[in-house]
């Protein structure tokens, strides 16, 4: 099965219908690349992806471990490279709310959120910067 399909509507937007659940999405372009910036870009996505992913993997770790992360919040940055033009730095803060996680259940998350699979998937010349707010 198809993962998605994407129509171009013009303008610089598209519309993204997810096949299995039948969720849409729209994106431009951002402003800095004639756009109108009225939705996430591909490249906001991109960035965004990361920190879903590394809030997803993570869950699945503090629930196989009977950890509580729920109301963590990811902030994310991006920061565009010319030259070619391409996402050149994400920067992800994880903020963590307060509970008496242990050192080794902080380590457990980190190594969880740094190793997921979007950071993995990631072109090494991507600078991921990771923080992690206890």
């Amino acid at each position: 099965m198809n993962l998605s399909t994407i129509e171009y509507l013009g303008k610089l937007r598209t519309t993204c219908i997810h096949h299995q659940s039948g969720v849409s999405i729209i994106t431009d372009a951002p402003t800095d690349n004639n756009g109108k910036g009225e939705a996430f870009s591909p490249t906001d996505l991109l960035a965004t992806s990361l920190g879903c992913c590394m809030a997803t993997i993570m869950g699945i770790i503090a629930d196989r471990h009977l950890l509580d992360i729920k109301g963590t919040k990811l902030e994310i940055t991006k920061k565009m490279e010319e030259n070619p033009r391409r996402v050149g730095e994400i920067r992800v803060d994880l903020n963590f709310p307060k509970n008496n996680f242990s050192d080794a259940n902080k380590l457990l998350l980190e190594n969880a959120a740094k190793t997921c699979p979007v950071a993995k998937s990631l072109h090494p010349d991507v600078k991921q910067m990771i923080k992690f707010n206890w």
